[in-house]
C-alpha cells in the first residue's frame, strides 16, 4: 500500500508546464500558482483556504512562492499542499519568476572624512553661539 501511495503521490514528476499555460489558470473556475517552481492546481481548495479564497485569488496564475513563505505555514499545511501539485514549471520559464532583490534600506557611499562630520556641527555652534552673544550684549 505504500509503495503505490508512493507512485501515485508523485505522478506529477516530469509534468512540464510553461508560464504561459499556467496564467491562463487564473480564476475560480481554474486556479493555479506556483510555489518552489512547482504547479498546484488550488481550485478545489478556495473554499477550504483558512486564509479564504481572495489570499489564493491575487496569486492566481502566477508565483506565490514568497507569500506563501512569508505567511509561515505549518507542516500539515505543506503536506496537505503536496496533493495539489499538477506539475512543475517548465526549466527555461524558471528565470523568468526571479525578481531581483529589493533592497530596502540604501546605504551612500561617504567620500568625506570623518572630522567633517564633527567640525561643521562645531562651527554652526560657535556661529549661533556668537550671534546669541552679540544679541544680548545689546
Amino acid at each position: 500500500m505504500v509503495g503505490s501511495s508512493e507512485t501515485g503521490k508523485e505522478s506529477w514528476r516530469g509534468r512540464y508546464y510553461r508560464l504561459e499555460e499556467v496564467q491562463k489558470h487564473n480564476n475560480s473556475q481554474s486556479t493555479w500558482i506556483i510555489i518552489h517552481n512547482r504547479i498546484y492546481d488550488v481550485t478545489k481548495f478556495l473554499d477550504e483556504h483558512p486564509g479564504g479564497e481572495e489570499v489564493l485569488r491575487e496569486q492566481a496564475g502566477g508565483d506565490a512562492t514568497e507569500n506563501f513563505e512569508d505567511v509561515g505555514h505549518s507542516t500539515d499545511a505543506r503536506t496537505l499542499s503536496e496533493s495539489f501539485i499538477i506539475g512543475e514549471l517548465h526549466p527555461d520559464d524558471r528565470s523568468k519568476l526571479q525578481k531581483p532583490a529589493e533592497t530596502l534600506i540604501t546605504t551612500v557611499q561617504s567620500t568625506s572624512s570623518s572630522w567633517s562630520n564633527w567640525v561643521i556641527p562645531a562651527i554652526a555652534a560657535i556661529i549661533v553661539a556668537l550671534m546669541y552673544r552679540s544679541y544680548m550684549s545689546e
